[in-house]
C-alpha cells in the first residue's frame, strides 16, 4: 500500500502523526547510516539494546535485539550479543553464560510439543532445561534443542541442529551437529581451532 492510501484512510490528526513518523523515521536512518554504517527495521532505530537486557535482568554490557523473542525463564551473563530475530525459549529454563555470540536467527528451546501433536492432545509438553555455557558462539540459524548443555568455549556452526550435549571446547556443526574440531587456548591468550580429519 502506498503512503498517500495510508494517508486517505487516517484522520487528519493521524494524517499528521503518520507525516511526523516518517519523517522521524528518515532522520533516524540518516543519523545510524552516518555513525554507524548501519541501516535498520524503525523499531530497531527507537530501541537500545543494552537497556532491553537490562529490563530483563541479563548481565551487564549484554544486548539484546528488539525482535528476540523471550520466553519464560531465560538468564544470560555479562557481555552476551543475542542478533537479531532469535528465539530464546526459556518455557522449561535458559541458561546461557557470558561472553557470547548468539548470531542471527538462533533457535534455542527448553520445550517441545512433539508428542503432544502426534497423540492428539492427550501427551503433556516436555519441558527441559537447556544450558549454553560462556565464551560460546552459536552461528547463524542454528537450532538447540530443549535439554542440551553446551559447554564452555564451544563453536557451533551456521545452521546446525543441536540435539545431544556439546563438551567444553568442542566445535560442532550439522544435522545433527557432531563434534568436527576442537577449541584450544595457548598460554599467551590466544585462540586455535584444529578440526578433525575426517570433517
Amino acid at each position: 500500500m502506498k503512503e498517500k492510501e495510508i494517508l486517505d484512510q487516517l484522520t487528519p490528526i493521524n494524517q499528521n502523526l503518520f507525516k511526523q513518523l516518517i519523517d522521524l523515521r528518515n532522520q533516524l536512518t540518516t543519523i545510524f547510516r552516518k555513525k554507524f554504517n548501519r541501516t535498520l527495521p524503525f523499531n530497531e532505530l527507537l530501541s537500545n539494546r543494552w537497556e532491553k537486557a537490562k529490563g530483563l535482568s541479563f548481565g551487564e554490557g549484554t544486548s539484546v535485539y528488539d525482535d528476540v523473542l523471550v520466553f519464560g525463564d531465560v538468564a544470560i551473563g555479562k557481555n552476551t550479543w543475542v542478533g537479531p530475530t532469535v528465539i530464546l525459549d526459556g518455557s522449561g529454563g535458559l541458561k546461557i553464560g557470558s561472553n557470547c555470540s548468539i548470531s542471527a536467527g538462533v533457535q534455542i528451546y527448553s520445550h517441545n510439543t512433539v508428542l503432544w501433536a502426534v497423540s492428539g492432545g492427550i501427551e503433556p509438553y516436555s519441558f527441559e532445561g537447556t544450558t549454553i555455557g560462556s565464551n560460546c558462539f552459536i552461528g547463524p540459524q542454528s537450532v538447540i534443542e530443549n535439554g542440551v548443555v553446551i559447554g564452555d568455549h564451544c563453536i557451533v556452526g551456521a545452521k546446525s541442529f543441536v540435539n545431544r550435549p556439546v563438551p567444553d571446547f568442542s566445535i560442532v556443526a550439522g544435522t545433527p551437529a557432531k563434534v568436527i574440531g576442537k577449541v584450544f587456548l595457548t598460554d599467551e591468550g590466544k585462540v586455535e581451532l584444529k578440526y578433525s580429519k575426517t570433517s
